[in-house]
Formats: C-alpha cells, sequence, structure tokens
C-alpha cells in the first residue's frame, strides 16, 4: 500500500508539471485566437457597412447611391498599437471616398494617446512599452509602440490635457478652502493650489511654475485662479506651510476675506529642527499637547511658555514658533467638529497629492525643462485625483461654511443676531 500511494503522488506531481506548460500554451493560443476572431468580426462589420451603403454585391440597384472600390491597406488601434488590416472601399458615383462609420471609430489615434500616458504614469517605460502590451498573433502587423512613437504620444496627449485643465471655468466650484504648497523639481518650483468646496469634496484647481517658491510666483498662481472663476471677495480659510512669500501671496489677493491657517506640523518641525537633539522630545510633545488642546486660549498660553522657555537659550528657535503664532490656532477658533478641524489644521491633505507627484515625477531620469516638467505634473495629478476621497470630518463643512458666513458678515459690518431676530 505505502509503494502505491508513493506512485500516485509521484503520477499526481507529474500530471502537475506536464499541464502547467500546457496551461500557458492554451492562454497563448487562446489569446491570440480572440484577437484573430476580433478582427475577423471587424472585417465582417465592415463589409455589412459597405453592403448597407452599396447594396448587396453583382446586384445592379437604381437607388444605390455608391458603388464598390475594392480594398485598400489601413492601420487600426488594437491593444495600444497599429496593426495592418484590409480596408474596404466604397465611392459616391461622383467618385468620392465613403467613410465607413466602424472604420472611423476604431481607426481614432486617441485610444493610442490614452493608453500611452496611462502607460507611462503607471512606471511603464518608453523602451519597454512594447513589453507591456498583449500578444499578437504572428501573421498581424503591427507598429507604433516603439520608444520614440510612444513617446510623441505622451508628449502630444499630456500637452492637450494640461492646456485643458488650465483654461477650464473654476466659478461653478463652491470652494470654502484652499490649500497652497510647492514641490521642487530640478532647478524649478511648481506650486499646486487645491480647493475644497462645502461638500468636502477635493479639486486641484491649477498650478505653476517659477525658479523659486516666491512672493511673484505664488501671487500669480492666486491671481490665475480668481481669473478663472474662483471668488476671493468672499471669506475662504487657506491653510499653507507658513512661508512668507505664500502668506504675503494670500493677503494681496484675497486681503481679509482669508482666514489663514499655518500648517502646525510644519511649524512643529521647524521649531524643533532647531534644537540639540536631546530637547527635541519634549519640547516637541509641549507643542503636540497645545495643538491637541480644544481651548485656543490654553493654547495661546502654552505656547507663550514655550516661547519664554527658549527665549534665552535657543532664541532662533523661540523665534520662529513666535511668528505667526496665532495663525496656527486659526481652525481652532472656528468651533469645528473636531475630526474637521485636525484636517484643516494641517497640509496633509495636499501633501498625500504632492507624495503622489513625486512619485510619478521620480520616475524621470532628465528634465529638459519647465515645459517637460508642466506636463509630467499635469499627468501627475491626473492620476493623483483618481484616488481622492471626500476630506476626513467633511461632516462637519456646514459648520465651516457658518463660520465663513460670519467672518463676511462681521467685515461688512453686518449683526447676524439682529438679521436673525
Amino acid at each position: 500500500m505505502k509503494k502505491t500511494g508513493r506512485t500516485e503522488n509521484g503520477c499526481q506531481a507529474r500530471s502537475v508539471q506536464v499541464l502547467l506548460p500546457l496551461a500557458a500554451l492554451l492562454r497563448s493560443e487562446l489569446q491570440s485566437l480572440v484577437v484573430a476572431s476580433g478582427l475577423r468580426v471587424l472585417e465582417a462589420l465592415l463589409e455589412e457597412e459597405r453592403t448597407s451603403v452599396c447594396g448587396p454585391r453583382y446586384q445592379h440597384s437604381a437607388t444605390r447611391t455608391a458603388r464598390r472600390g475594392g480594398h485598400a491597406k489601413g492601420e487600426l488601434v488594437l491593444g495600444g498599437r497599429r496593426v495592418s488590416v484590409r480596408r474596404p472601399r466604397a465611392r459616391t458615383l461622383a467618385g468620392e471616398e465613403v467613410v465607413l462609420p466602424s472604420w472611423q471609430t476604431f481607426s481614432d489615434e486617441d485610444p493610442l494617446h490614452t493608453r500611452a500616458v496611462e502607460q507611462m504614469v503607471v512606471g511603464v517605460a518608453t523602451r519597454k512599452y512594447a513589453r507591456s502590451l498583449e500578444a499578437l498573433p504572428d501573421d498581424v502587423q503591427a507598429r507604433g509602440a516603439s520608444k520614440s512613437a510612444v513617446s510623441r504620444r505622451f508628449v502630444a496627449r499630456t500637452q492637450v490635457q494640461l492646456d485643458q485643465w488650465l483654461a477650464r471655468d473654476l466659478g461653478k466650484l463652491d470652494l470654502v478652502a484652499l490649500m497652497i504648497d510647492g514641490v521642487h523639481v530640478a532647478d524649478h518650483v511648481v506650486m499646486v493650489a487645491l480647493g475644497i468646496d462645502a461638500g468636502g469634496r477635493k479639486h486641484v484647481l491649477g498650478i505653476h511654475e517659477g525658479a523659486t517658491e516666491n512672493a511673484v510666483a505664488c501671487t500669480e498662481l492666486l491671481a490665475g485662479l480668481r481669473e478663472r472663476g474662483v471668488k476671493t471677495d468672499r471669506a475662504m480659510l487657506v491653510v499653507i506651510d507658513g512661508g512668507k512669500a505664500l502668506r504675503k501671496a494670500v493677503r494681496d489677493v484675497f486681503g481679509d476675506r482669508a482666514l489663514v491657517q499655518r500648517c502646525q506640523v510644519h511649524k512643529k518641525r521647524n521649531v524643533v529642527d532647531q534644537l540639540p537633539e536631546e530637547m527635541r522630545r519634549s519640547v516637541g510633545a509641549a507643542l503636540t499637547e497645545a495643538y491637541r488642546s480644544t481651548d485656543v486660549a490654553r493654547a495661546r498660553r502654552l505656547l507663550a511658555n514655550c516661547v519664554r522657555s527658549l527665549a534665552t537659550a535657543h532664541p532662533g528657535a523661540a523665534a520662529s514658533l513666535r511668528e505667526g503664532l496665532d495663525e496656527t490656532l486659526t481652525v481652532m477658533g472656528l468651533a469645528l467638529p473636531r475630526a474637521l478641524e485636525r484636517t484643516l489644521a494641517t497640509t496633509n491633505p495636499i501633501e498625500n497629492l504632492m507624495n503622489c507627484v513625486r512619485r510619478v515625477g521620480g520616475r524621470v531620469k532628465r528634465w529638459r525643462d519647465g515645459k517637460m516638467i508642466m506636463r509630467w505634473m499635469g499627468a501627475a495629478i491626473g492620476e493623483a485625483q483618481r484616488g481622492f476621497r471626500r476630506l476626513k470630518g467633511h461632516a462637519g463643512m456646514p459648520k465651516l461654511v457658518a463660520a465663513l458666513r460670519a467672518h463676511d458678515a462681521r467685515l461688512n459690518g453686518v449683526d447676524l443676531k439682529r438679521e436673525a431676530a
């Protein structure tokens, strides 16, 4: 019995070894069969359309408006490349070419551009593009999968997408919050603006390329958003990383309508990085305690205590904490639900976007110019937007809207209590 068991196990192992390469072969053959069958179906469809225009073959008709014109060599889009097929032709009685609907659909270049962009942003190099495509039968001739062809399609498609994206109207978006951050690419800085609407949905509004993250570049970004419809005449929460240039640009464009929130994570990092290693943990814990407070007065008092304790021995860290201190507590003073308050107290929502931009852009080995950088940033942002979710704590957005309208009323000198009465 034991001997028989070993024999049976050995047979099973050999059977599995035989079936594995057989399965791979069948899969390859099945794929080729599907492609070949699809091409035959397409040929039949084209012939049927020609028949509907020219009538049945070898039959005369007084109402015929076109006649058959044999076949010509043509190319259609299939699996990310162009394949050669025989194109049935038809001509009007006046000799003009009749375009068959299915041929026009399948010969469109646009799917090739879309496929090239899709492959590039997920990490497929242009020289490996052909390897990423499905196999074709040996008798099917194909082209358009070379490195240069893919690169040309990627450049053309991303430029069109970028131009359309940067020109779209933003006036219909009910924006209540704005986050701005910059990413360094080679010798350039690309500023990115992320808008948040009243429902907690995120929208990448625009990007601007410059040599440095200065006030001029930031102002041009915000001014461009205003020209495209972003309202700057009503209150908006603006969350920034704390850069002085960005702060000045926000004030220049929005004026007093901007409620500025300095990112608490950036503030904490800027302060702690200026301290000796042995002090970083304790000071960081003190800052965390202040920012997690639910009372603005208590948080301000804790931060002031930190400033005083650092002022003598570490004046640089104290000055960094003192600068814009109140603006790190702006959201805390709006009486928002805790989840939404913690989300809007930092630039984390836009940091997640920037991480995707860095990941996609990191695949480029050599940046040629600013135009190339903008195209890639646009493609990376398009990829990032696919994974967008509503803001954490979005259920509390009505309270943020109410706080912003109350700020508008104060600036306009309106007594909300009197109006409510």
